[in-house]
């Protein structure tokens, strides 16, 4: 629907030879919002996008029997990139265990891990460690389930 919109307004805005005649009529202003709105919903896709849809294919996963620190869903705003980097800690966990039990999920977990170490990078995420934020240690350990369903949760909630 994007690029369709993207090429309505190319063809628009070629076919009119001078961009002032835009802003003459309604149909003009209307194209021109559009044009000008369709960068920014792809600039504003979720970082995490296909984070969340590996995390769909491993909930489901019945060879993964671990324990894993598990940040809460419902953390402070100011520790989000922290909560979401243990997250990302705790994936290593599993990418081991899915190693020593050759697991079936086993590429999904590494691209969970590789795609948030690269959204990490691209992004220059740095946290100071605030009073009220935990290490990822001091966490309860959960069941793989669990952790599956709050990391969603935390994603899901940094995505809006």
């Amino acid at each position: 629907q994007k690029t369709h919109l993207k090429s309505i307004c190319l063809q628009y805005l070629l076919l009119n030879s001078h961009c002032f005649c835009l802003l003459k009529n309604g149909m003009g202003l209307i194209i021109f919002f559009l044009c000008a709105y369709v960068p920014k919903t792809e600039a504003g896709h979720c970082k995490w996008a296909e984070v969340l849809k590996d995390l769909e294919r491993i909930k489901t996963s019945k060879d993964i029997d671990v324990s894993l620190y598990t940040a809460n869903a419902d953390e402070d705003e100011e520790c989000q990139e922290l909560v979401m980097r243990c997250f990302f800690l705790e994936t290593e966990v599993i990418i081991q265990e899915c190693r020593i039990k050759n697991c079936s999920k086993t590429q999904d977990v590494w691209n969970i891990w590789k795609n948030g170490n690269e959204s990490f990078e691209k992004n220059k995420l740095t946290s100071t460690k605030s009073e009220k934020c935990k290490e990822c240690e001091e966490y309860e350990e959960k069941n793989f389930t669990e952790f599956v369903q709050n990391f969603e949760k935390v994603i899901q909630r940094d995505c809006k």
